[in-house]
C-alpha cells in the first residue's frame, strides 16, 4: 500500500492537519481571523490561508465560512438531539435534530441516559423525545461504532408534528411536497439536488432550508420513509408523524429465542375446565378467555362463580429485560385498519400468549363469585395452566344463544354457553344499578380488501355477546383493583375524573336553552347524565345532547393515586384483562404475582418506585396511539371518497367552530369541514354556549348535532382532509336560545360570503 506523504509546511502558513487539530481542540467556533492569530498569519499570506481554507473546504475536510469554520461533520460540544432508536442493547440511539446533508452522512449518537430521566418526576426518555445534550467525542469509533456520546441536559417538549408530506416529482428536476397534515395544507418546492434519494411518491422528512429567489421557502429532503402506497399502508405515515417504533431492535427478537416455556408446577390446573375465547371475528392474539358456573355453597343460592384467564405475558416478559424496555416504550399496540403496531413481538402476542384452541398456555386468573343479584361477594386470583376449549367470534357465540349453533358451538352450548350467559344476566343487572355512563356512541370499522383499498364502511351490530365480555373483564378489572388495595402493594389505577369545573358551566349554558337541567357538581354521578340523555330522547335534538355530554367528559388516564372512575361508576379500578396489548395491565399482573407471592415476575423494586412516571408515560403513549389511529382512518377513507367529488351526502354537525362546521357522514363516518364563509349569503357568528352559527340577518342556526345535506368539494387522501359545502338551510326556530334569558351574550368572530 503506497504510504500517504507527509504534508509540506508552506512558508508562514500552518499545514491543512494543524489547522484540523486546532478546529477539533477550539472551545467556539473559530472563523479565518482567529486562525490566522493562532498561527501569527501576516501579510500576503493571510491571502494564501484564505485559499487554504477554500480547498480544505472544497475537499470535505471544513464547512462552514469565513467567520465560523469547523471540521465537516463534526457535531457542536452542546446540541439538540432526537432519540430515533434503541440499539441491540436496549440503549438510547439519537440524531442531531438539525443537520446539513452537505456535512455528509447524519451522525448517530449513544444517549447515555438510564430507565430514568434526566429530571426527578419525569417520564424515562424514549423514541421521539428531543433533549439539549452535552456530546463528548470519541478519540475512534467504539466497537458498536458510535462516534459520539450525548450526556442528557434537559428534555426539550416535543414537536407538534415531524415535517413530513408526500414527495413528487418534476419533469425540469427538483420536485414538491405534497401535505400529510390537514391543518397545513401547504405545497413546498424542492431545488433540484435536494430531494435526496427520494422517489415519487415517497414519505418523506424534511427541513424548511432557505428563500428561494422569490423569497419562497424551499425545502430540503431529510430522509425517505418508503412509499404507503407501494407497501399498502397508509399508516405508515401516521407512525412516522408521531414516531411510533414499528420495529423490534435484533436484540430484542434475540432474547425471545432464550424465553423457557412455562411448567404445570406452582400453578392450579384448569385444564379440564371449559374456558373459551370470544373475540372479533378477524382477532389474530387472545389473551381472555372465560367460564362461568353455579355455586354450588348453599349459602349462595343462585349464585356464579366465573373465572377470567388471562395471558400470562409476565412469565415471559421480565423486568429489566429488553424485551421489557421496549414494551415499557411503546406502552401499548396500536391497532389500525391496514395493520398493527404491536407492542410486544408477534412470536409472543400471536403464539406463546394466544389463548389458542386446544392448546396449553399459562394464565394468570380471576376467580370471582357473586351473588344471585350479580353483585360481588368474593374473589380470588390463580396462576395456573389452562386449555381453551373453543375459540368463537362474537357472531358464533350469540347465534348458538340465539339457537343457532355452529358444529363448533354446538357441543359447548349447554356446559359453557348457557352459564355464560345466565352470569351475565345477574351482572347486568348489577350493571344497571350502578348506573355508569351510557352514551350511544355506534363504532364503525372500516374493510379493506385484498389491495390495501377501503372496500367498505360498516357499523357492526352490538350484540349481548360483545356486552357479557366486556361486563366480565370490566369486574376482573375492580377485582385486581381490590386484591392490590387490600394486600397494600402497588397499583397502577384506570382513573377517570369527574368534568371539569369550566366544562360543567359551559355543559349548563347549553342545556339551559333547551330546559335541562343537571344536579349540582358536588353529588353529580354518571347515573344524573344517563337520565338527563334519556329525558332529551323527546326533543328533536337528542343526539345534539349526545354529542355535548360526551365532549364534557374528562380523557381516562394511568395513575398510581386513586380517584375512582367517574365514566364506570367504580371506586377503585385497573387494567387487568390485556397485558399482551397494554403495559399498564402487565404492571398490574407483576404486582399481584408478588403480592399474593403466586411465583417468578413480580414487580421489581425499581419498578414499583417508578409508577408515577411509568404510568404519565404509557398514558402519553396511549394518547399517541389514539391520534395516530384516527388519523389513520381519516387518511383511508379520504382515499376512499377521492372520487366522489361533487356527490352529496347525508351529515351531521359533528364541530362548530368560528371559522366554520366540522361535518360526520351518516353512512362512513368521514369526517370534513364546511368553511362558514360558504355558508349562504348571510354573516353568521360562532356562539358557543349554543353551540351554534347563526346569521345576523336570517337567524338561521347550524348547531352542533343537526342533521345536513352537503356535497363534497375537495380530497386530499394523504392529508385526510375533506371539504364539503352544506346545502341545507339552517333551522330558524322562533324560540332558538342563543343564551340564558335570550341574551346574545360572548359572540366570536363572524364570517362574510365571498
Amino acid at each position: 500500500m503506497a504510504r500517504k506523504p507527509k504534508e509540506v509546511r508552506r512558508s508562514g502558513l500552518p499545514t491543512k492537519d494543524e489547522i484540523l487539530e486546532f478546529i477539533k481542540t477550539a472551545r467556539v467556533t473559530p472563523g479565518k481571523r482567529e486562525i490566522s492569530r493562532a498561527f501569527s498569519v501576516k501579510g500576503s499570506d493571510r491571502i494564501a490561508l484564505k485559499q487554504m481554507l477554500a480547498e480544505m473546504a472544497d475537499d470535505g475536510l471544513l464547512s462552514g465560512n469565513r467567520k465560523g469554520f469547523k471540521e465537516r461533520g463534526k457535531l457542536p460540544p452542546v446540541a439538540v438531539i432526537e432519540i430515533v432508536a434503541r440499539d441491540d442493547d436496549g440503549e438510547l440511539v439519537g440524531e442531531p435534530a438539525v443537520w446539513d446533508p452537505g456535512e455528509g452522512e447524519r451522525p448517530r449518537v449513544l444517549v447515555l441516559a438510564g430507565r430514568g430521566s434526566a429530571r426527578a418526576g419525569e417520564p424515562a426518555l424514549g423514541q421521539g423525545d428531543r433533549i439539549l445534550a452535552r456530546l463528548t467525542r470519541l478519540d475512534e469509533a467504539d466497537v458498536f461504532g458510535y462516534r459520539y456520546e450525548a450526556q442528557p441536559i434537559k428534555r426539550l417538549p416535543k414537536e407538534k408534528r415531524r415535517q413530513l408530506g408526500i414527495f413528487r416529482t418534476r419533469a425540469r428536476g427538483g420536485g414538491t411536497i405534497d401535505p400529510v397534515d390537514r391543518k397545513d395544507l401547504k405545497e413546498w418546492p424542492i431545488a433540484p439536488g435536494d430531494e435526496g434519494e427520494a422517489k415519487d411518491g415517497d414519505l418523506v422528512r424534511f427541513d424548511l432550508a432557505r428563500a428561494g429567489r422569490l423569497g419562497v421557502p424551499q425545502a430540503r429532503v431529510v430522509e425517505t420513509l418508503g412509499n404507503p402506497q407501494d407497501q399498502r399502508q397508509i399508516s405508515l405515515i401516521a407512525v412516522h408523524a408521531h414516531g411510533i417504533p414499528d420495529e423490534f431492535p435484533n436484540a430484542v427478537l434475540a432474547e425471545i429465542a432464550t424465553l423457557q416455556a412455562p411448567k404445570l408446577a406452582g400453578r392450579t390446573d384448569l385444564r379440564a375446565l371449559d374456558l373459551v375465547t370470544i373475540d372479533p371475528v378477524d382477532a389474530r392474539d387472545h389473551d381472555d378467555a372465560v367460564h362461568a358456573s353455579p355455586d354450588t355453597d348453599p349459602g349462595n343460592p343462585g349464585g356464579w362463580v366465573v373465572h377470567v384467564a388471562i395471558a400470562d405475558v409476565a412469565h415471559y416478559v421480565r423486568p429489566g429485560t429488553r424485551l421489557d424496555r421496549e414494551a415499557q416504550m411503546r406502552g401499548n399496540s396500536v391497532y389500525f385498519p391496514d395493520r398493527v403496531v404491536p407492542m410486544l413481538p408477534e412470536k409472543i402476542s400471536n403464539d406463546l400468549c394466544s389463548l389458542k384452541e386446544d392448546e396449553e398456555r399459562a394464565c394468570l386468573v380471576a376467580r370471582m363469585t357473586f351473588d344471585r343479584q350479580g353483585s360481588k361477594k368474593r374473589h380470588t386470583f390463580l396462576r395456573a395452566m389452562m386449555r381453551s376449549a373453543a375459540k368463537l367470534s362474537y357472531e358464533e357465540a350469540q347465534a348458538a344463544i340465539d339457537g343457532r349453533p355452529s358444529p363448533k358451538s354446538a357441543p359447548l352450548l349447554e356446559r359453557a354457553l348457557k352459564p355464560l350467559w345466565a352470569a351475565y344476566a345477574a351482572l347486568a343487572a348489577a350493571r344497571d344499578r350502578r348506573e355508569p355512563l351510557d352514551l350511544d356512541l355506534p363504532e364503525r370499522k372500516i374493510l379493506m380488501n385484498a389491495n390495501g383499498r377501503v372496500e367498505r364502511v360498516v357499523t357492526p351490530e352490538r350484540l349481548a355477546a360483545h356486552r357479557l365480555i366486556e361486563e366480565f373483564m370490566i369486574q376482573a378489572n375492580v377485582a385486581a383493583a381490590e386484591a392490590l388495595e387490600a394486600a397494600r402493594a402497588p397499583v397502577v389505577y384506570r382513573v377517570h375524573d369527574a368534568p371539569s369545573r369550566e366544562k360543567l358551566v359551559a355543559l349548563r349554558d347549553f342545556l339551559d336553552s333547551l330546559e335541562l337541567k343537571l344536579p349540582g357538581a358536588a353529588t353529580l354521578r354518571a347515573g344524573d347524565f344517563n337520565r338527563l340523555l334519556q329525558r332529551a330522547k323527546s326533543l328533536p335534538v337528542s343526539d345534539l345532547v349526545n354529542e355535548v355530554v360526551l365532549r364534557s367528559q374528562s380523557q381516562a388516564e394511568y395513575a398510581p393515586e386513586n380517584i375512582g372512575h367517574f365514566g364506570l361508576n367504580l371506586q377503585r379500578y385497573a387494567h387487568f384483562t390485556s397485558p399482551i396489548r397494554r403495559y399498564a395491565d402487565l404492571l398490574v399482573h407483576r404486582s399481584l404475582i408478588r403480592a399474593l407471592k403466586l411465583g417468578a415476575g413480580g414487580l421489581a423494586d425499581d419498578e414499583a418506585g417508578q409508577l408515577k412516571d411509568i404510568a404519565q408515560s404509557i398514558s402519553d403513549s396511549e394518547r399517541r396511539a389514539m391520534a395516530a389511529e384516527r388519523e389513520t382512518t381519516d387518511r383511508l377513507i379520504a382515499g376512499y371518497l377521492a372520487d366522489r367529488v361533487g356527490a352529496e351526502f347525508a351529515a351531521r354537525v359533528s364541530g362548530v367552530t368560528r371559522s366554520g362546521l366540522f361535518v360526520r357522514l351518516s353512512d362512513t363516518g368521514a369526517d370534513g369541514f364546511v368553511p362558514a364563509a360558504t355558508i349562504g349569503d348571510d354573516y353568521f357568528r360562532h356562539h358557543e354556549a349554543a353551540h351554534a352559527l347563526i346569521g345576523d340577518r336570517t337567524g338561521e342556526a347550524y348547531r352542533l348535532g343537526d342533521d345536513v345535506r352537503v356535497r363534497l368539494v375537495e380530497a386530499i387522501p394523504m392529508a385526510g382532509a375533506l371539504r364539503f359545502e352544506v346545502l341545507s338551510a339552517g333551522t330558524r326556530e322562533a324560540n332558538l336560545r342563543v343564551g340564558p334569558k335570550g341574551s346574545h351574550r360572548r359572540w366570536r368572530g363572524g364570517h362574510r360570503r365571498r
